[in-house]
């Protein structure tokens, strides 16, 4: 209607009428271009696109090439390119040809005009009938789902946009800082329980806890680890924080939570406020170092390796990759590690060690090498997929290992195993991990193998996360904090009772989480009804119980949640 009554409104020619045509054209596709993005989107993630998304992904255009050249499909391409060259150039170029057809050029008659205006019509019908259909894929997707779900995909981009813009933030002073984050600088202190071993992190990526055999003997996906997990302490209830790899990876390296803001602003300097194990532990005469098999760029997770406190780092970019897969759109398979490991190792094995060992292979768009063949997981390709490469970790680990017992540093060497996030498919609607903040997305293994440690093995049934790992392996080596604490506890120790785990998603204010016992509460920010399950007796979380609880009920816990996370952030404001 608005368009309609600016064209009645510019009768005629003239440069007014030519700029209404040129601004009509370029609004049109603006819109089947957030539109088709919003509907690839919705696809891949099972989330709206809103402008804090897009806000995000405008500054790291290179990261945006990397995800859009490796996950989405050439049809998808074809299909908007010939969009926007209709919405551009097609009612034209359309009219030109009607009349070069019938002999109307330059003699155009009423009717002449009327059937031109016909066939111009009946192509924008087409197209119309065309993104209709998307968009009823899109809502029968959600159904149940409210706000940012049930808006047209540009006008939940343009209100999201007039949100963050007029919504304040809570001022830090008005939030009693009851944090538990430690103040810098920390350091360790021996103890007559202190010896020297090394500390091996293999970060196992986009990996859930119910693919993996250990947690789901179902499934053999990974029989290595289940070995390693029986002579080992295995967490049964693990979780990460915030289901993304930087903001998993602060957790486990530095022990606190990450900044819960979309920018991984603690790859900037000075972006973390505490010590990491890795800069502890150099204090004490270890030498550290990090390999990844996928590219340093991404989400700058070089300057967030710097950051942790690593003082050699070996990303994708330092490392041959001839005779080595792709395994996702960003990296290569894992084993593409080893050789530069073994190189290292060689010339720091008189010396105790830090090495983390970044893996990439389980990460979207899934592409398992075929190194080690693939077997017939799932009847779901996709899942199938995901599955063959979380196959393959487990090959890479054992690998791994047996490099460190052919270089003789096996007996003396701590590794902690775990997955940095889980992944969704579909369970509740969404895809992919940054924003699945149900136990698909938040579950992850976790397995401590220390040999002549733990026996027949050992397990952890308490509510632990990756907090965890600092203390843990601290309290393994027998080091003590001085000048700081904490969040995390040793899980050689029990664990409180009454402990609560907190989760906040990737992109800000679609999720937060809460864990009491087995007591699950997650609020939504208003885009879909928040939810409340019983974990013990419904631990797939479909039947929710939020409806049944009173409202200042559910408020407390809201508001119990929302001052979790302004602590957080506080405590990255700190200077």
């Amino acid at each position: 209607m608005f368009w309609i009554g600016l064209f009645s409104a510019v009768r005629g020619g003239g440069s007014l009428r030519r700029a209404v045509v040129v601004l009509f054209h370029a609004a049109t596709l603006l819109v089947v271009t957030v539109t088709t993005c919003a509907y690839q989107y919705f696809r891949e993630t099972g989330t709206t696109l809103d402008y804090n998304i897009i806000a995000l992904w405008m500054l790291k255009p290179r990261e945006v090439v990397l995800v859009l050249g490796g996950s989405v499909p050439l049809s998808a391409w074809v299909l908007l390119f010939g969009v926007l060259f209709y919405g551009a150039l097609g009612p034209g170029l359309l009219a030109r040809v009607v009349e070069w057809w019938r002999g109307w050029a330059g003699r155009r008659s009423p009717a002449g005009t009327f059937k031109v205006l016909l066939c111009g019509s009946l192509g924008l019908w087409f197209l119309a009938l065309g993104f209709g259909s998307l968009s009823l894929l899109v809502g029968s997707a959600s159904a149940g789902a409210s706000k940012s779900f049930a808006r047209d995909p540009v006008v939940n981009v343009v209100l999201t946009g007039v949100e963050e813009a007029t919504t304040e933030d809570v001022p830090v002073a008005s939030v009693d800082l009851d944090t538990e984050q430690s103040d810098a600088p920390a350091s360790l202190v021996a103890s007559p329980e202190t010896e020297t071993r090394n500390i091996v992190l293999i970060h196992l990526e986009s990996t859930r806890a119910r693919s993996v055999t250990s947690y789901d003997e179902s499934l053999a996906t990974t029989p290595f680890l289940d070995e390693l997990a029986g002579s080992g302490l295995l967490v049964e209830r693990a979780y990460t924080p915030v289901p993304h790899t930087s903001k998993a990876s602060v957790s486990v390296n530095c022990g606190i939570f990450p900044h819960l803001v979309q920018p991984t602003t603690e790859s900037e300097p000075d972006g973390i406020p505490v010590p990491c194990l890795a800069d502890l532990l150099q204090d004490r005469g270890y030498a550290t170092v990090l390999f990844q098999s996928s590219t340093k760029d991404f989400e700058n997770f070089e300057g967030l390796v710097k950051n942790f406190g690593y003082e050699e780092y070996y990303p994708l970019e330092s490392m041959d990759t001839e005779g080595f897969e792709r395994s996702n759109y960003f990296g290569y398979e894992d084993d593409i590690m080893l050789e530069p490991s073994e190189e290292w190792l060689r010339e720091h094995r008189n010396e105790p060690f830090v090495a983390e060992y970044l893996t990439g292979t389980g990460h979207h768009d899934y592409q398992p090498p075929s190194r080690y063949g693939h077997r017939d997981f799932s009847e779901d390709e996709l899942v199938n997929r995901y599955l063959n490469s979380i196959r393959y970790l487990d090959f890479f680990v054992k690998n791994l290992i047996d490099q460190y017992k052919g270089l003789g540093l096996y007996e003396n060497t701590i590794f902690v195993i775990y997955g940095d996030h889980g992944e969704g498919f579909g369970e509740h609607g969404r895809f992919q991990h940054d924003d699945v903040v149900w136990e698909e997305g938040l579950r992850v293994p976790l397995i401590i193998h220390a040999p002549g440690w733990f026996g027949n093995g050992e397990r952890v049934r308490g509510l632990s996360n990756h907090t965890d790992v600092l203390p843990t392996v601290l309290d393994m080596l027998g080091y003590e904090v001085k000048n700081g604490e904490y969040p995390g506890y040793s899980l050689l120790r029990p664990l409180p009772e009454d402990r609560a785990l907190t989760f906040g998603c990737f992109h800000e204010e679609q999720c937060l989480a809460r864990i009491e016992g087995s007591e699950k509460y997650i609020h939504h920010y208003g885009n879909q009804p928040d939810e409340l399950f019983d974990l013990a007796q419904d631990p797939a979380e479909w039947r929710n119980l939020a409806a049944g609880e009173r409202p200042e009920e559910i408020n407390e816990r809201r508001e119990e949640l929302l001052r979790w996370r302004s602590e957080v952030n506080a405590a990255y404001r700190r200077e």
